[in-house]
C-alpha cells in the first residue's frame, strides 16, 4: 500500500499544489478560448476544465478576463525561454528584421497564440484598466526590443540620426499586426519582408 503523506510524517505542500491548480487553470482558459471564443468562455467552464472549484479561481483572480491576461503572460513568457530577451544584432539590420517578423508571423498564424491573443486584444479595447496592464507588462516590453536594436542601428551608422527609434518601429509592427487584426490578406512571411525593404528605405542612413 502506497504510504500517505500523513502517515510518513511529511505534510503536502501548498505551493506545488497551488502552482499545479494554477497551471490547469491556465492551460484550460487558453483551451477554452481557442475552442469555443472568448464571449462563451466562462469562470465555471474553466474550473471544470481545469479541475478545480470556482472559488479557486475567484480566489486568485476577480474575472475570467484576468484569468486569460495572466494565462497569456505565462504563455509568453514559456515561449520566450530562460534567456535574456533581445532582438539579434548580426549587423545586418534588415536580416535581423525580417528573422523578427517572420517569427511574429508564424506566432500570430499558431493557433494556440491567435484566439487568446485576439480575445484579449478585444477585451483591452473594452476595459482599459486590463488595456494598461497590457501595454505596461507585455506590449511595451517588446517594443523596447526593437526601440533598442534600432538605436544600436542608429549609434552604428545604419539608421538616420534624426529618427526616432519609437516611431520607427510602428513602420514594422503597425502594419503587420493592423493586417492580422483585420484580416485584410494573409499574413506571411513575403509581406514581413516586404515591410522592412519599404521601412528601411524610409529610415536607412544616406550615402
Amino acid at each position: 500500500m502506497a504510504e500517505t503523506p500523513a502517515a510518513s510524517g511529511r505534510t503536502p505542500d501548498s505551493t506545488r499544489r497551488s502552482e499545479r491548480s494554477r497551471r490547469a487553470i491556465f492551460d484550460a482558459a487558453l483551451a477554452l478560448v481557442g475552442e469555443v471564443g472568448f464571449a462563451r468562455t466562462t469562470v465555471e467552464g474553466i474550473a471544470a476544465r481545469a479541475g478545480v472549484g470556482k472559488q479557486t479561481i475567484y480566489r486568485w483572480w476577480p474575472s475570467k478576463a484576468a484569468v486569460l491576461f495572466d494565462a497569456y503572460l505565462d504563455l509568453a513568457d514559456r515561449a520566450a525561454g530562460d534567456g535574456e530577451a533581445a532582438l539579434p544584432d548580426t549587423g545586418d539590420l534588415a536580416a535581423d528584421l525580417r528573422t523578427v517578423l517572420r517569427a511574429t508571423v508564424d506566432e500570430l498564424n499558431d493557433p494556440r497564440h491567435e484566439a487568446p491573443t485576439r480575445a484579449l486584444t478585444a477585451e483591452c479595447v473594452m476595459d482599459p484598466v486590463l488595456g494598461g496592464r497590457f501595454v505596461e507588462r507585455l506590449l511595451e516590453p517588446q517594443l523596447e526590443l526593437y526601440a533598442r536594436r534600432l538605436r544600436a542601428a542608429r549609434d552604428a551608422g545604419d539608421v538616420r540620426p534624426d529618427v526616432d527609434p519609437r516611431v520607427a518601429l510602428e513602420l514594422f509592427v503597425g502594419p503587420l499586426t493592423h493586417r492580422w487584426l483585420l484580416r485584410t490578406k494573409p499574413l506571411t512571411h513575403a509581406y514581413a519582408d516586404e515591410l522592412v525593404d519599404h521601412a528601411l528605405r524610409g529610415i536607412a542612413a544616406r550615402p
